[in-house]
């Protein structure tokens, strides 16, 4: 199964696609290059840093990437070793920084939840029943973070708090969350309000962002016959938007309700929905 991905350094995409046979994820070239250097032509930079250096053969190949107009080209691809090895050799003002952002990118547990995260589409996981409830939610968590996280879809029982603000009180959090499965969300103004909902209710010590943004989509695939299209939102956009929630909901809702789509049945606007909801949570 051929998956396509897309990362990000400083808003700027860099593409992969996982090589099932190698298990391994080969990145675009052309786009590593933009990064490092920011060429006028990073295609051609690119071109005379291969010919230059044949050391980097091993490490390169060509698979086919998504472009700017929607399909899938023959490019040149380049493998994490590969990767590195250009760091050694292009100087850039952003090499330190990328090896930094290369080793958060390889993370173990955010990789691995990103890889179950890319299987959960068309699974029967959720039942139809538990759609929009809080068994939905943490069978999401679960199945993201099991054997990775110890706490994996379980209810926290400590209260936690992020940038100064304090979500809901462990000790009262299961009747809040009863609460929250007992909202209404038949229409898109229900389901947000719940969702800045369970946004603030905060159920889990870590991963809540990830799985909730699922949990979301989930809910209006179910109700609506729609889903976000998270490409259409920039990363500090919704990370504001989210932050003022609790107070006005009017950002998030304005942001989310511009990204609604009807294609719920494209698979590469899921794995790209997914790589985006992790790109929110990077520091």
């Amino acid at each position: 199964m051929i998956k396509h991905s897309i990362r990000y350094f400083n808003n700027k995409e860099v593409r992969a696609v996982w090589d099932n046979d190698k298990s391994m994820w080969w990145y675009s070239a052309v786009d590593f290059i933009d990064i490092l250097v920011e060429p006028n032509s990073a295609r051609r930079y690119w071109n005379n840093v291969k010919v230059r250096n044949p050391e980097l053969s091993p490490f390169c190949g060509q698979l086919k990437l998504v472009a700017g107009d929607g399909k899938k080209y023959l490019s040149d691809v380049i493998n994490e070793k590969g990767v590195r090895l250009l760091l050694t050799i292009i100087p850039s003002k952003y090499k330190k920084q990328i090896q930094d952002w290369l080793q958060g990118m390889l993370n173990p547990i955010d990789e691995q939840s990103k890889k179950k995260a890319y299987q959960l589409y068309k699974t029967s996981l959720i039942a139809h029943d538990e759609i929009g409830k809080t068994i939905a939610l943490q069978k999401i968590h679960g199945y993201l973070f099991e054997g990775l996280y110890p706490f994996a879809g379980q209810i926290r029982t400590k209260t936690i708090s992020k940038d100064g603000f304090v979500f809901a009180n462990g000790d009262f959090l299961p009747h809040i969350l009863k609460d929250i499965d007992n909202m209404p969300d038949s229409s898109f103004d229900e389901i947000i309000e719940k969702y800045v909902e369970m946004n603030i209710a905060h159920p889990f010590m870590e991963g809540n962002g990830r799985a909730t943004r699922i949990w979301l989509d989930l809910l209006f695939i179910n109700r609506l016959g729609k889903c976000i299209d998270w490409s259409k939102i920039e990363k500090n956009d919704y990370l504001e938007a989210m932050k003022e929630s609790p107070i006005n909901s009017k950002k998030i809702y304005r942001l989310l309700k511009k990204s609604m789509t009807g294609e719920i049945e494209n698979r590469d606007l899921f794995l790209k929905g997914i790589d985006y909801s992790y790109y929110y949570e990077e520091e």
